[in-house]
């Protein structure tokens, strides 16, 4: 019996289960097109009306449905294998996508721009908390150069917190940072497009395998004697400074941070030494 023939009278056998019936028609009706289509079907006819009024032997029946079951089964294979290569490009694509679609953003502080790589959100101040303060704010801000007001009444009264400028202290650094002291500090805010995360790794110039670098520089907080709570921060290796901020008006102040042995693991960190630090992102 011809492949067509096949079709045709497994077609016939599995209408005799409706529900099934109704799953493998859209399949039954591709079948039925090819053949109509490539081949003559009167044969075909005349061979199933001959297997089914009892004209064929039943061995040549037996051959006929074991044959037509692996027929059959080599096109359901064909068809899975199919449907793995599709839903695999999907999710590829998908995935593909998930990832242009991704962006972070993270604060460069002491620098006016971003690196070459990310967008430039805003250029501003940086700000916080007085450093004498013992209810200060632990986190400095990245302050636009435009700012916005809602409803205010000038003049410092009644219960409010406070936001100063930021300055850096860096005047017995070995680095370039010594003739940076008293200076005010800049921000930028960056928008780096296609990765999903960044990270500052304290006591690194350099990023870990897989992981990109933003920027490098010097770790920095408060003076570990201020009533103000401080977070540390990285501040780039060459930074910026704001124009006539050169007068020391403190408030939230950068210090360089040493490493202090005993709980603090030396070798390999070496007592006394300043830290450097790098800002590194990944896909």
């Amino acid at each position: 019996m011809c492949n067509k023939c096949m079709y045709h009278f497994l077609f016939w056998k599995i209408t005799q289960d409706i529900t099934y019936k109704m799953m493998i028609l859209p399949t039954f009706l591709l079948m039925v097109h090819v053949s109509h289509v490539e081949t003559q079907t009167g044969s075909c006819k005349d061979i199933l009306h001959g297997f089914l009024s009892g004209q064929l032997s039943s061995a040549v029946g037996d051959y006929q449905i074991k044959a037509l079951k692996q027929e059959f089964l080599r096109f359901t294979n064909t068809m899975q294998r199919s449907m793995n290569v599709f839903k695999e490009q999907t999710k590829a694509d998908f995935e593909k996508k998930g990832r242009r679609n991704r962006s972070v953003v993270y604060t460069r502080w002491g620098k006016k721009t971003c690196p070459s790589n990310a967008e430039l959100v805003l250029s501003g101040f940086t700000g916080g908390s007085h450093y004498s303060h013992s209810g200060a704010a632990v986190d400095p801000l990245c302050l636009p150069r435009d700012p916005e007001w809602g409803r205010y009444k000038d003049g410092t009264n009644g219960y409010k917190a406070y936001v100063y400028g930021a300055e850096y202290e860096t005047g017995d650094s070995l680095s370039n940072l010594h003739r940076l002291n008293d200076h005010d500090v800049p921000c930028a805010v960056c928008l780096v497009h296609n990765i999903s995360v960044v990270r500052v790794f304290p006591a690194r110039k350099t990023c870990y395998k897989g992981w990109k670098l933003e920027y490098d520089g010097y770790l920095m907080a408060g003076y570990h004697n201020h009533a103000a709570a401080t977070t540390y921060r990285c501040v780039d290796r060459n930074p910026d400074t704001l124009i006539g901020g050169h007068s020391s008006h403190v408030g939230y102040l950068f210090f360089s941070v040493e490493a202090r042995c005993g709980s603090l693991k030396c070798p390999p960190y070496v007592n006394g030494r300043e830290l450097v630090c790098a800002v590194c992102s990944k896909a």
